[in-house]
């Protein structure tokens, strides 16, 4: 049975492309192009607050990375989310989109001592990844207080799920303090005890490929050492707990599985004092909320056959979609294919590859689909790329970011769209490249090193 939300999301996004080639936002001169459905966006943050509504208070935070565009953080913030940060590029952008500090967490495991004094004064919630990165924080704070909270992330060792990149708490992630090695324990009950001003722990597990227990357990067990260290130090330091993101996506149709209400199911089973409001909560979700949100969608510029296969050139490969074709085992995507004029193709099918753009034979976003007929002109549309994919691009072969366009559908069933981020120009694309110092290497040269012909004018 196909949920209402699924039908509302597959009617709206196929409206959507047929209203950007009408409006020409998709053409020979536009190729290729994201589309990133606002109130699915809107309806995703709102099953997430209720999910967790009750007595312990919750700061969501959207994890930047998975749609680290301004336009994408300001509406999230519009809509009472948080931001979490991973680098000093993140904080730029989510401090650009609107979000005040105090609804700001800073994670990244490689933080420099100016980020680190920036955020412990702006009083930006930071977690702080090893031991060495605590003593950095001493000597920042010379014995004042930060002005935000602070925790240490914990890796819990609760194991892998199927995607190994995607996975943060296994034996040897290079995250946090694992846990079970010998003495870690300990270790970190006595830098608490040390530091009154340390009332936080952060603990994720890993997001795709990762099943809601093995995600609960490692909230189990921060959840644990939280109450380990207030009863071992005898007061309620620990107040509040980063319990992280990470909900997986359904990509293989268009509903939402599994729902933020089954997560917190899951955890209320294998946690239930998390939620009895002695402890505040953060989270970080990112994939969840965007992914199913968005699609990309390209011209198919050639078709042709090879040994047999079916093959339909199109502008979205690596550069859009790298994780899908460097990982397509683990990252595949539905795809499909419309007319020039956007209606969905229907009749008889064929197995086609989906190939991209990029000048490697491994650039290919589907492999052996069935799929109706592909023709030069029509349209190829990528599924539940609205996180990582258009907003993360991947530079190959000086290929030009797409443009990204926001739609909504008005009272008159109109679709309305609005400009995310413009296409990026070859001549920008130029410009990136160091153009401004075309002369550098050539000017080493006519330093005419000793004993060294000057070489030939270039």
């Amino acid at each position: 049975m196909t949920s209402a939300s699924a039908r509302r999301r597959r009617t709206t996004r196929e409206a959507a492309l047929a209203a950007a080639v009408g409006q020409g936002l998709l053409d020979a001169r536009s190729p290729l192009i994201g589309l990133l459905d606002v109130d699915g966006v809107l309806a995703a943050v709102d099953s997430l607050l209720d999910a967790f509504r009750g007595p312990a208070p919750v700061q969501h935070t959207f994890a930047a990375k998975a749609c680290s565009l301004v336009p994408v953080l300001r509406l999230l913030a519009r809509a009472r989310m948080g931001c979490e940060v991973a680098s000093p590029g993140e904080l730029e952008l989510a401090l650009e989109a609107g979000f005040p500090t105090d609804r700001l967490v800073f994670d990244s495991p490689a933080k420099t001592v100016a980020e680190l004094r920036f955020a412990l004064d702006h009083g930006i919630a930071v977690n702080l990844d090893n031991f060495q990165e605590l003593a950095r924080v001493d000597a920042l704070l010379a014995g004042r207080p930060p002005a935000g909270p602070i925790g240490l992330r914990v890796n819990p060792q609760v194991g892998a799920g199927a995607i190994g990149a995607m996975s943060t708490a296994t034996t040897t992630s290079k995250f946090g303090i694992a846990l079970r090695d010998e003495g870690a324990v300990q270790a970190v009950v006595e830098a608490f005890a040390a530091r009154p001003w340390l009332t936080r722990l952060h603990a994720h597990v890993g997001s795709q490929g990762c099943p809601l227990p093995l995600i609960a357990q490692g909230v189990r067990a921060a959840h644990d050492l939280a109450e380990h260290i207030n009863a071992t130090l005898g007061r309620r330091q620990v107040t509040g707990l980063d319990i992280g993101g990470g909900l997986p996506v359904d990509f293989d149709s268009d509903e939402d599985r599994p729902a933020y209400a089954d997560y917190v199911t899951e955890l209320r089973a294998a946690v239930p004092e998390l939620f009895d409001g002695r402890y505040s909560l953060v989270t970080e979700f990112g994939r969840s909320l965007l992914a199913k949100n968005g699609t990309i969608a390209s011209l198919v510029e050639y078709t042709k056959s090879a040994g047999g296969r079916r093959i339909a050139v199109t502008h979205a490969g690596a550069q859009v979609a790298t994780r899908t074709v460097f990982m397509p085992g683990s990252w595949p995507l539905r795809a499909g294919v419309f007319d020039a004029v956007g209606r969905p193709k229907q009749g008889a099918t064929e197995t086609v590859d989906i190939a991209g753009p990029c000048c490697f034979a491994g650039d290919l976003t589907a492999v052996g689909r069935e799929l109706p007929a592909v023709d030069p002109g029509d349209i190829v549309a990528l599924y539940d790329t609205g996180a990582y994919y258009f907003s993360t691009h991947f530079a190959y072969n000086s290929l030009p970011r797409p443009a990204v366009h926001g739609y909504r559908t008005d009272a008159e069933g109109r679709i309305r769209f609005a400009l995310v981020r413009e296409a990026q120009s070859v001549r920008q694309v130029v410009e990136e490249s160091g153009a401004a110092h075309a002369d550098a290497l050539v000017g080493l040269l006519a330093e005419n090193s000793p004993g060294r012909p000057d070489e030939a004018a270039v």
